[in-house]
C-alpha cells in the first residue's frame, strides 16, 4: 500500500486548492439545480399549449355500468390500488399498482368540471375519431364534441358533413367582428368616455372656484353635445355589430349523446386535433403561445393571455429604476464623498444595511399609509378637488407601487454605489485637483463615470428583487384584472394613478384563488417561467450597459 506523503498533503491543503475545488463544485451544483428547476418549470408550463389527440373512452364506473367520456390525456400517474379502493373507486383486476389518467374533458357547463380521472383497468375501449372537435369559448372553458349543425337566425344552414366547413368559416367571421367590437369599445368609445369625464371634472372645478361663466358653460355644453353625437353614431354601429355577431349559433353533440346549442359569438377557435399533423400542431402551438403572451386574460385568468401583466411588470420596474437610481446614487455620494466619517455616518450605514433585511410587506404597509393615504390624499385635496369623493392619487396605483419598490430596493443601490466609489483610487481624485478641477467637477466628470458600472450592478440587483415582489404590491396598486393599461392614447398618456396587473400577483391569483385548479396549474408554471424570462431580459440589458461602461472607463481605472 502506497504511503501518503504528509508534507505534500500538508502543502496541498495549505495552498487553498481544496477550497477552490469545493467552491467550483458548489457553484456547478447550484447552476445545475437552477437550470434543472427552470427546465422543469418551462416544460410543465409550455407543454400546456400543445394540442393532444382527443379520445373517446368507454369507462366502467361500476360492474355493468359504462360511461362514454371524451377528452385528452394531460397527466399519467401510477398509484396504489389500495389507495383508490379506500377512496371508493371500483377497480377491475387485482394489480397492486394501477395507472391513472387525468383527462381534460371540457364541457364544464354540462358536467360541472373540466377534468376527470380515469384508471386504466376500468377503460374498456378507447377510440380517436377524426371528426371530434375541441371548441375554445369565451366562457365555460373548452367544449369537446361533434359539430352537428350550424344555425343562422334560427334556420339550419349546414348539417352533417357540411357543418364543419361552414362552422370554420363562420368562426373566422365572428373573430373579425369581435376584434372590430373590441377596438370600437376600447379605443373609440373609450376615448369619448374619457373626454366626457374630463368635461365633467372641468365644469365641477369651475363651479368650486366660482369661475363658471355663461360663456364657458355654453362651451362645455357644445363640446358635450358634439361628444354625444359621436357617441350616438358609434353606439348605432356597435349595436349593428352585436346583431351581426349574435346571428349565428351551432349545435354540438357531446360524448353522452346530448346536444347543446351555443351562440357562435362565444367561440374563440375550434380545431380537430386528431386530424392535425405534426406541422399543423406545431403551428397551432406557436399560435397558442403567442396568444398567451399578447392577449388579455379571460375566464378568471385561467384562459387567454397575460399581456397586461407583462406590460404592468415592465412598466413598474422601469419607473422604479427611474426613482431609485438618482436617490441611491446621491445618498451614496454623500455618505462616501461629503459626510464626515464619524459615529453618525456609521449609524446611517448600519441602518441602510438593516433596511435591506426588512420584510417586504412592511414596505407595503408603509407605502399604503404614507404614499397612498397621506401624499395621495393631500394631492387630491390640493389639485383634484373636483373629483371628490372619488380619489385620483389617494388610491393604490402605479406611481405608489413604483415608489414603494424604489424604497424597498434603495439600500441595495446605496451599498453597491458606495462600494464602487470606494474602489476608485485616491490618486485619480488628486490628479484631477492638481489640474485645477474643483471637487464637484472631479465628482461629476471623473468619479461618477468610473463608478457607473457599480451603479448598474446595484440597479441589476434592484430590478431582480423588485420584479418578483408581490406582498407590498397587493397593498399599493396591483389588481386581479385591470380594465385598461396605464399607457394609452389619452392625455397625459402615462396614467400613474391607475391600477395595473403584475406577473407575480398573477401567479398568486391563478395558483391560489382560481376556482378551476387543474386548468390553472399549467398556467402557474407558464407565468412563472415568463416572469423569469422578463427578469433575465431586463438584467441582461443592464449587464450589457454595465459592460460597455466598464470598457469605456477601463483606461482611467488603470
Amino acid at each position: 500500500m502506497q504511503k501518503v506523503d504528509k508534507k505534500k498533503f500538508s502543502w496541498w491543503w495549505r495552498s487553498g486548492n481544496p477550497w477552490i475545488w469545493l467552491t467550483a463544485g458548489a457553484v456547478s451544483i447550484s447552476l445545475i439545480m437552477v437550470i434543472g428547476l427552470l427546465a422543469l418549470i418551462g416544460y410543465r408550463g409550455l407543454v400546456h399549449f400543445w394540442a393532444p389527440d382527443v379520445g373517446v373512452f368507454h369507462y366502467e364506473i361500476a360492474p355493468g355500468e359504462v360511461q362514454v367520456i371524451a377528452g385528452s390525456i394531460r397527466e399519467v400517474q401510477d398509484v396504489t390500488a389500495a389507495r383508490l379502493r379506500d377512496a371508493g373507486v371500483v377497480l377491475n383486476g387485482d394489480a397492486p399498482f394501477v395507472t391513472r389518467y387525468l383527462l381534460k374533458t371540457g364541457n364544464r357547463d354540462a358536467f360541472g368540471a373540466d377534468f376527470r380521472r380515469l384508471v386504466v383497468p376500468n377503460i374498456l375501449d378507447v377510440k380517436y375519431p377524426a371528426d371530434i372537435a375541441v371548441i375554445e369559448r369565451m366562457e365555460w372553458g373548452d367544449q369537446t364534441g361533434w359539430v352537428e349543425r350550424v344555425v343562422e337566425d334560427g334556420e339550419t344552414v349546414a348539417a352533417g358533413d357540411h357543418a364543419w366547413p361552414m362552422f370554420e368559416e363562420r368562426i373566422e367571421r365572428v373573430v373579425e367582428l369581435r376584434e372590430t367590437i373590441r377596438k370600437l369599445e376600447r379605443y373609440d368609445i373609450g376615448e369619448i368616455n374619457y373626454e366626457m369625464e374630463a368635461l365633467r371634472l372641468r365644469e365641477r372645478r369651475l363651479v368650486l372656484e366660482e369661475r363658471l361663466t355663461d360663456t364657458e358653460l355654453q362651451e362645455i355644453k357644445d363640446e358635450r353635445a358634439a361628444l354625444d353625437a359621436r357617441y350616438g353614431a358609434l353606439q348605432e354601429e356597435l349595436e349593428a355589430l352585436y346583431r351581426a355577431i349574435n346571428r349565428d349559433s351551432y349545435v354540438v353533440r357531446l360524448a353522452d349523446d346530448s346536444e347543446r346549442s351555443v351562440p357562435l359569438s362565444h367561440v374563440v377557435r375550434a380545431y380537430r386535433p386528431n386530424t392535425m399533423g405534426l406541422l399543423e400542431k406545431t403551428q397551432f402551438y406557436f399560435e397558442k403561445l403567442w396568444e398567451f403572451v399578447a392577449d388579455d386574460p379571460r375566464e378568471a385568468n385561467t384562459e387567454g393571455g397575460i399581456f397586461p401583466a407583462i406590460f404592468g411588470t415592465v412598466m413598474m420596474v422601469m419607473l422604479m429604476s427611474v426613482f431609485v437610481t438618482p436617490f441611491g446614487v446621491i445618498a451614496a455620494v454623500y455618505l462616501k464623498e461629503y459626510a464626515h466619517q464619524g459615529v453618525v455616518t456609521r449609524i446611517i450605514r448600519i441602518a441602510v444595511n438593516n433596511l435591506a433585511g426588512v420584510p417586504s410587506i412592511v414596505y407595503g404597509v408603509f407605502g399604503l399609509g404614507f404614499f397612498v393615504y397621506f401624499l395621495g390624499g393631500n394631492i387630491d385635496q390640493l389639485f383634484y378637488p373636483e373629483a371628490a369623493p372619488s380619489p385620483v392619487f389617494g388610491t393604490p396605483g402605479l406611481l405608489w407601487s413604483s415608489l414603494t419598490l424604489a424604497l424597498l430596493t434603495l439600500p441595495v443601490v446605496i451599498v453597491a454605489t458606495e462600494e464602487g466609489l470606494s474602489r476608485i483610487p485616491r490618486t485619480i481624485r488628486e490628479g484631477s485637483y492638481a489640474l485645477g478641477a474643483t471637487r464637484a467637477e472631479t465628482l461629476w466628470r471623473i468619479v461618477l463615470p468610473m463608478a457607473s458600472p457599480a451603479m448598474m450592478t446595484g440597479l441589476i440587483l434592484a430590478v431582480a428583487r423588485a420584479a418578483g415582489e408581490v406582498a407590498p404590491l397587493m397593498l399599493v396598486g396591483v389588481v386581479k384584472l385591470a380594465p385598461s393599461l396605464p399607457l394609452d392614447g389619452n392625455a397625459p398618456f402615462l396614467h400613474l394613478e391607475r391600477k395595473f396587473m403584475h406577473l407575480g400577483f398573477h401567479i398568486y391569483d391563478v395558483g391560489f384563488q382560481s376556482p378551476n385548479v387543474e386548468a390553472a396549474r399549467p398556467l402557474v408554471y407558464a407565468t412563472a417561467f415568463l416572469l423569469v424570462v422578463v427578469i433575465v431580459v431586463l438584467n441582461l440589458a443592464a449587464v450589457r450597459i454595465r459592460g460597455r461602461l466598464r470598457e469605456k472607463y477601463r483606461a482611467l481605472d488603470n
